[in-house]
């Protein structure tokens, strides 16, 4: 059964700010004293997951055991990956100095709300897969904040320093003001001279891992099932955003 799309396990209290910064939780729940017990948390449910276990079950489980809270959980959950799917996915990425001259397929709220929490201040994870995501969560809802704009910029200005020939994001259709992003991301791409496209789709997830060219998603269903895919946010974030809070996972 495949994980649910950007929530996973819900966080303890809903996300009202005008930011995508950190939690009021995140210093404590993720400062360097917890590392050893989040790392190792990591390690044990990657440890189940290699061996059949369902996430929920190996979720409960070393959460648990490691006596961690609901926050921590999601962390861990979105951070680890089976022997099989790890070794899987390594062989299928790109780097992104790979894109040039090529068209990229962009899973989205993925990236932008990653590279928007990146912006804010929010926790960056890093995880077994070498992947860099985000502890926000979708509920149904995409409210813009003051990251979103220079967010969009700076993601734009990485894929034309990549020499990216176009993008195509896709954004899900049923996601509140899906259609308001959308025209934003083409406003932006055209003032820039950028060649971009958007669609709304109501699975995107299905249409990502269809696609024949890279593409930039962390969302682990999508990895597993897609072709070629690049690691998009952590080259990004690496590049571009070096005050990013990111935890090491692994």
């Amino acid at each position: 059964m495949r994980p649910i799309r950007r929530s996973g396990v819900a966080d303890a209290m809903p996300d009202t700010r005008t930011h995508r910064g950190p939690h009021p939780q995140d210093a404590r729940l993720f400062s360097p004293d917890h590392y050893a017990t989040l790392q190792a948390a990591v390690a044990d449910l990657s440890w189940l997951l290699g061996r059949g276990y369902a996430w929920k079950s190996g979720l409960k489980l070393v959460g648990d055991r490691h006596g961690l809270t609901q926050r921590q959980r999601t962390a861990v959950w979105r951070s680890a990956c089976g022997g099989d799917a790890l070794a899987d996915r390594r062989d299928r990425a790109r780097s992104p100095e790979s894109l040039r001259g090529r068209p990229l397929a962009v899973d989205g709220y993925n990236l932008l709300i990653t590279v928007e929490s990146a912006l804010g201040g929010g926790v960056i994870l890093a995880g077994c897969d070498g992947c860099y995501r985000d502890l926000a969560s979708l509920h149904g809802t995409y409210r813009r904040v003051d990251e979103t704009l220079p967010a969009i910029m700076l993601i734009g200005e990485y894929l034309a320093s990549l020499g990216v020939e176009r993008a195509e994001w896709f954004l899900d259709s049923p996601v509140s003001n899906s259609g308001r992003l959308r025209g934003l991301l083409l406003e932006v791409a055209a003032d820039r001279g950028w060649t971009w496209e958007a669609q709304l789709k109501q699975n995107p997830d299905r249409h990502l891992a269809a696609c024949p060219h890279p593409v930039a998603s962390t969302d682990s269903w999508v990895l597993d099932h897609c072709g070629q895919w690049v690691n998009l946010a952590r080259g990004l974030i690496e590049a571009c955003v070096p005050h990013a809070r990111v935890i090491p996972l692994v």
